[in-house]
């Protein structure tokens, strides 16, 4: 094992950080209601999913099994975003013991990595088709391994039969929605692959149109063969090798190996935990950042009273204040994730960065007068600062192609996964029907700054940093309130955060919640929706010493939430998503 602070310095160096990548183009806004259900609910990010995981529940299946299910179907419906090329984390909260489980199912790199994998030859990183198109970029899959994982311990039904909706979809099509048209047309690598193109463009080189059927044989094959010999059959035989060879015969080539796929393991955590206005809010651990970061912004933000929305025309938005302050405390949230979050098996983790005196002190610079502008990454109040020093921030591409699932059922047990490729259409590479993913460059390309090493650099075997926060909230009484997440890359975390006050601060129904004009910081611009209502806050923001930037914060949140009458449920606007409840 390796230790990030093997190197002790005298300060702290600071690094110019890559700029961050926009979010995925945005495809309309398509108004939702609420989804009201006594017993068990399913959200996913498009219809055909939920159907898929609905069909589980109805058979009398666990949320897992539902998950499951709503998760091969996206492979199919929505491949752009997630898939078994991928990987995942899941929290699953089981009704009769009460006991909540974080499941890390990312990718890995290989064995072969080098510290050096995504510069060029002066030392700089590389451009964004030469890191992330090809096989350089994919790490070893964990999303199968972690379903089987997943479905051993709390499944219901046969493995096989979870399978079947997912199946289905393939082998008989589905119509191409308009969000996948968009993808594959704005697209520029996607057609270079031969398989890729056979399946989403026409026999003239033309997307495949909105409403057209795909068919992807060579998936529902690969389907078929999981089904019937289980997760065993992507990690050993003929499907590694054809994925190895795939992802090191490209022209930009890979070093995945046998090894990789033979010893890939799904790591049961101990989900981050923070308390918030009397409710108790718990999400993913490091490797993913997006625990950590949502608990010490909510830290934060208690110690302010009043956080809620404005009623605007046609629409609710936070006002400047509570805009503000999200702003201020995602500003010194992010500056902890970029410098010391990562893989815990080779940076141990700040335990301190949760505790209630660090994000005391942390809430304690922020300025309701001001903007910070730019905050630094943090000291432990009971630590001599030379313990901490020896690291550089983080320098990484974080892409917004991901997913997200959130289900109740009716025996008490939630599930919250968020899932990805990273990139949208991964790494623009094709396997047996599936796409994989470029999850290596969420790795910083750089890996030192001088002497200084990066938490999350590149080494054989790490599991990359991320920012899903797949999110289970309970109430005093220890039952769950609330299962939410979303896609969005590095602004995942201000999305759920957003939807956590906008619930509970301000009463709104989830949907209501969702609706909000995404807002926020993640350490540099004060960021804003573009085309929302929020835009009006600009002048007053500007005031207060926020350099403001408008941008398409095409969010994909989920959230499930408790009613008097059961549960109530809410999907993006921004995206295809939706719930469907028993």
């Amino acid at each position: 094992m390796k230790t990030l602070f093997s190197i002790a310095l005298l300060v702290i160096v600071p690094a110019v950080t890559l700029a961050q990548p926009m979010p995925e183009l945005h495809s309309g806004l398509t108004k939702k209601t609420a989804i009201t259900a006594p017993n068990a609910m399913v959200a996913a990010a498009h219809p055909l999913a939920v159907a898929a995981g609905h069909a589980m529940l109805t058979a009398g299946g666990t949320a897992v099994d539902a998950m499951i299910a709503t998760q091969l179907a996206l492979n199919v419906v929505e491949p752009q975003s997630s898939g078994i090329g991928g990987g995942a984390f899941l929290l699953v909260h089981e009704g009769v013991s009460k006991k909540l489980h974080a499941y890390d199912g990312r990718e890995t790199a290989p064995r072969a990595a080098k510290a050096d994998r995504f510069l060029g030859g002066d030392g700089k990183p590389l451009p964004f088709d030469a890191q992330v198109v090809g096989g350089k970029s994919v790490g070893t899959p964990g999303l199968v391994k972690l379903l089987a994982h997943a479905h051993a311990a709390h499944g219901k039904l046969p493995w096989a039969k979870l399978f079947e909706p997912a199946i289905v979809l393939a082998e008989e099509g589905f119509a191409v929605s308009p969000r996948l048209h968009m993808s594959i047309r704005t697209d520029r690598f996607l057609k270079d692959d031969p398989q890729a193109r056979a399946i989403f463009f026409d026999d003239g080189g033309a997307p495949r149109a909105v409403g057209a059927t795909i068919k992807n044989a060579a998936l529902g094959a690969t389907l078929r063969l999981l089904a019937a010999k289980g997760e065993a059959a992507f990690y050993t035989g003929t499907l590694p090798e054809t994925i190895i060879s795939a992802v090191n015969t490209h022209r930009n080539p890979g070093d995945l190996a046998r090894e990789d796929f033979a010893d890939y393991r799904v790591v049961e955590r101990t989900p981050i935990c923070g308390p918030y206005r009397g409710y108790r809010v718990c999400g993913m651990p490091a490797p993913s950042s997006g625990g950590v970061a949502m608990v010490q912004m909510l830290g934060m933000l208690e110690r302010f009273s009043g956080l809620g929305v404005i009623s605007v025309p046609s629409a609710q938005m936070f006002d400047v204040r509570t805009t503000h302050l999200i702003s201020e405390a995602a500003r010194l949230a992010y500056a902890d994730r970029n410098r010391y979050l990562a893989d815990p098996a080779f940076a141990p983790q700040p335990a301190w960065l949760t505790t209630p005196e660090y994000i005391a002190s942390r809430s304690a610079l922020i300025d309701e007068a001001k903007s910070m502008h730019r905050a630094q990454p943090g000291v432990s109040p009971q630590s001599a600062p030379k313990v901490l020093l020896g690291a550089a921030d983080d320098q990484s591409y974080e892409f917004n192609a991901t997913s997200h699932v959130s289900i109740v059922d009716a025996q008490g047990n939630a599930v919250s996964l968020t899932t990805t490729i990273e990139a949208a259409m991964g790494a623009r590479l094709m396997v047996e029907g599936f796409l994989l993913n470029n999850e290596l460059t969420d790795f910083s390309a750089i890996a030192r700054e001088g002497d200084a090493l990066v938490a999350n650099r590149i080494e054989p075997g790490k599991r990359p940093r991320s920012t899903m926060a797949p999110t289970v909230v309970f109430d005093d009484k220890g039952e769950v309130f609330m299962v939410t997440g979303s896609p969005g890359g590095s602004a995942i975390i201000n999305y759920v955060v957003k939807t956590i006050i906008g619930v509970i601060d301000a009463k709104l129904d989830p949907q209501a919640a969702i609706d909000l004009p995404n807002v926020g910081s993640r350490n540099g611009p004060t960021e804003i929706e573009k085309g929302s209502a929020a835009e009006t806050l600009i002048p007053q923001l500007k005031a207060l010493g926020h350099e403001p930037r408008t941008i398409e914060f095409t969010s994909g949140l989920h959230a499930i939430v408790r009613s008097k009458n059961g549960w109530i449920a809410g999907a993006d606007p921004r995206r295809e998503g939706t719930a469907r409840g028993l």
